[in-house]
């Protein structure tokens, strides 16, 4: 890459990368003989590298950035708070303006019966406080027992070594080892999982295995399920429509807490609020983050109900915080950023505008030789890449489809983002329809590319 760059600056930050940089899921080696590409400005739903190659931002940052690159307002109340109060901690029964109307906003938009937050730096700090606070949970009932925790193969929790143990991602286990306490089921995806079942049928299939789960551990000591609303890093799986109702069939059987992962579906990446409104279910907890800031500064939480703060309260200390618990600044910008939400009413706008045509026009590329499947609810989809259609059978791995088209992709300025041959999408949410046919020009633009490639 270096030797085509036009501007003198990437190179020199390119060194610096190689010099001085570990770069997240990267492999350093292969990183530093092409180098990073450098982004360096950023508007509306559009990026910009060094040099000067304009990019539609499909993945929204990293699944984050809700109301679009260069809100002026965000800044603002950032730069504000910093000269009021930069930082203070919420530790020592102490807390500050910010964060106290923060939780009391974050409040009134979940579910019903979710009264409670409490505050970390990301997602992946998030599943760690859940983690620590469902066991103290069931120790201060009496139960001390209750300590694993059901997830599900594919799914993903954060980076964290908790984090990571709760996610169903085997290649982050091989590397740090797991927290014990943690058992996996069956994922419901099924594209590539279902086989001859149609997918009612897998989808209550998928569900039961929480069910087999639960008695094979024994009820007595499971302490919670956590899982998305849509598997978001593992290839935005939707499952099929069959799955949360069976799913909440067998919770209501037992005596065990529900945790969402709301970190992708949060702040109305489905068009609602949270992805347990969309498909109606109710946790005992729910893990944010991602959309809560836009992404312009870093803040996550974890949002807990009655039932669960109720019990907390009369456990004495919960041991448990971070230094940035509730940050002042990153309050007061995700406060700003859910007001632009609400009064922009940006959610109700994906609900009824911009994500049925983002669905309608994805699905378009059902046509296309490499496409298996499209799928998508919301301003999410996901593109199944196949080598047979009828059967959905994929490239041999050593032919790296998704790798092929991300990097169309990327020479064609489009950030679409690959999971192993899955191609995925997260726009922000303020993309506009004529943005949505451009995304979806590039999107068959890039398979076409890559079809030439690949079955050539």
């Amino acid at each position: 890459m270096s030797v085509q760059n036009s501007n003198p600056q990437t190179g020199k930050w390119q060194a610096m990368s190689r010099d001085h940089h570990l770069a997240p899921f990267s492999d350093y080696k292969q990183l530093h003989e092409k180098g990073p590409r450098i982004i360096t400005q950023a508007k509306g739903v559009y990026i910009w590298d060094s040099e000067g190659h304009k990019i539609l931002d499909g993945m929204a940052g990293l699944w984050c950035v809700a109301i679009g690159y260069g809100r002026q307002e965000l800044a603002d109340a950032a730069s504000k708070q910093m000269m009021d109060l930069a930082f203070y901690n919420t530790f020592f029964q102490t807390a500050t303006p910010p964060a106290l109307e923060l939780a009391k906003a974050i409040a009134e938009i979940a579910p019903e019966g979710m009264n409670h937050v409490f505050f970390t730096g990301s997602g992946s700090e998030g599943n760690d406080t859940m983690l620590r606070m469902v066991r103290h949970y069931w120790a201060v009932k009496g139960q001390p027992e209750k300590q694993v925790i059901i997830s599900r193969i594919n799914g993903y929790h954060g980076s964290t070594v908790a984090g990571s143990s709760l996610g169903g991602m085997s290649y982050m286990h091989a590397q740090g080892g797991v927290v014990p306490g943690i058992v996996h089921i069956p994922q419901p995806y099924w594209f590539a999982e279902g086989g001859d079942q149609t997918p009612e049928a897998f989808g209550i299939w998928a569900a039961e295995q929480l069910e087999k789960k639960i008695l094979e551990v024994g009820e007595d000591k499971v302490a919670a399920f956590i899982a998305e609303p849509i598997q978001g890093a593992g290839g935005v799986i939707i499952p099929p429509d069959s799955y949360w109702p069976k799913i909440r069939e067998i919770l209501a059987k037992y005596d065990i807490l529900f945790v969402a992962d709301e970190v992708i579906c949060g702040f109305g990446r489905t068009g609602e609020w949270f992805g347990s409104d969309y498909y109606g279910n109710q946790p005992d907890l729910m893990t944010i983050a991602k959309g809560l800031t836009s992404g312009y500064i870093p803040m996550g939480g974890l949002i807990v109900s009655d039932k669960v703060a109720s019990v907390l309260h009369e456990g004495g200390d919960f041991n448990h915080g971070f230094t940035y618990s509730g940050h002042p600044v990153a309050a007061a910008v995700a406060l700003e950023n859910l007001r632009i939400l609400r009064d922009e009413k940006i959610i109700e706008r994906v609900r009824q505008e911009t994500g049925p045509y983002l669905q309608k026009r994805l699905r378009e590329l059902a046509d296309h030789p490499l496409v298996g499947e499209v799928r998508g609810v919301g301003m999410l989809g996901a593109i199944e890449l196949v080598q047979n259609k009828q059967t959905r059978t994929r490239f041999p791995s050593e032919r790296s489809a998704g790798m092929v088209c991300r990097g169309h992709c990327f020479a064609n300025g489009l950030i679409m983002r690959a999971v192993g041959d899955t191609m995925i999408i997260a726009p922000p949410l303020v993309i506009s329809k004529e943005e949505i046919d451009e995304l979806v020009s590039k999107a068959r633009l890039c398979l076409d590319l890559a079809a030439r490639e690949l079955i050539a």
